[in-house]
């Protein structure tokens, strides 16, 4: 019998780390749905859309846990073939992070005027979501866990080309918003603000999809 700790461990850390997540999740989305209310009809239906397919995927991640450790418990093949909703992790994952990406894409655009950064961030964002759904297509086609490293190139093209994606971001807002700093205090310190938080969350998604890959892998 497969060892239980290294199979469903890193995975059932994760799902307690993604729980506490989708908590601040809640928050934030409350949080705007109160105070921009004046947003463009489209981006609140984009945070909604992110909301109810985020909660799916939490929901998956415990169903995925509680298969194998509750009810199946103690029966081989409990550690011999994925949880049934194993394969629905990688395409829930791209389809929130792609549109977030693309997003971005369309504020750089925004921004900075120039086409080659937007297409390029929104290639590797396209790459992602191609690597995820391929992902899930064979682990669908695979099913067992001993025959896991065959998903080791499609799933590094997953999360690198959503790594890159967020380090292009982060890097393109950050340098663009330095240069808009005027010397008013007023406006150089909210300027300052998006810049911190810039880097703040895409350090954590780039760390997160590394974190992820180790797993997975």
């Amino acid at each position: 019998m497969a060892n239980v700790k290294l199979l469903f461990g890193p995975m059932l850390l994760g799902v307690f780390i993604n729980m506490v997540l989708y908590g601040v999740l809640i928050m934030q989305a409350y949080h705007y749905y109160q105070n921009f209310k004046r947003d463009a009809r489209w981006i609140k239906c984009l945070v909604l859309y992110l909301f109810i397919v985020e909660t799916i995927n939490t929901g998956c991640d415990i169903a995925i846990m509680y298969e194998p450790l509750i009810e199946r418990f103690g029966e081989p093949d409990a550690t011999k073939f994925f949880p049934t909703l194993f394969p629905a992790e990688p395409i829930l994952i791209v389809a929130v992070s792609t549109p977030i990406q693309l997003f971005f894409a369309w504020r750089i655009w925004i921004i900075t005027k120039s086409n080659f950064l937007p297409l390029l961030v929104s290639f590797f964002a396209i790459a992602s979501l191609v690597g995820g759904t391929y992902t899930t297509v064979l682990i669908v086609k695979i099913k067992l866990f001993a025959r896991k490293p065959e998903l080791h190139w499609p799933a590094l093209v997953w999360f690198l080309s959503a790594c890159i994606a967020d380090i292009l971001i982060t890097v393109v807002l950050v340098t663009s918003l330095s240069r808009r700093k005027t010397g008013f205090a007023s406006t150089d310190d909210a300027i300052s603000k998006i810049i911190r938080i810039t880097v703040q969350t895409g350090m954590l998604t780039s760390v997160s999809f590394a974190i992820s890959h180790i797993f997975y892998s």
